[in-house]
């Protein structure tokens, strides 16, 4: 279960600390309902890879708005809640994955 403090943190990661943007970002946790860890262990990596660009430096670059993060040793992705409305397929994609695979969720909170 995330803390304030980590979910503080994942804010500070995805850049998204002024006040328009708080609350509005998803932390899907690597690790289901159960308390096992989801395999495989590169699926943060994969969901993020769906608005990612390959840079002019010829390196992957995440989307501020679905990212992997790494919170306590846990892979997760960030996922801002404003893709409901901008991508609506990746974002009903990446909570059904989050969904079948009975993995934590948690809103971001101030």
């Amino acid at each position: 279960m995330l803390k304030h403090s980590q979910i503080t943190q994942a804010e500070k990661i995805l850049s998204m600390t002024d006040k328009q943007n708080k609350n509005n970002v998803l932390i899907i946790q690597g690790e289901t309902q159960d308390g096992r860890k989801f395999r495989p262990s590169d699926w943060a990596e994969r969901m993020s890879g769906m608005l990612s660009t390959f840079g002019d430096d010829h390196r992957i670059h995440y989307s501020p708005k679905l990212r992997p993060i790494s919170l306590d040793g846990t892979k997760c992705i960030a996922l801002h809640k404003s893709l409901e409305d901008t991508q609506p397929a990746i974002y009903k994609q990446i909570m059904d994955f989050a969904s079948r695979n009975n993995l934590i969720i948690k809103e971001s909170q101030e």
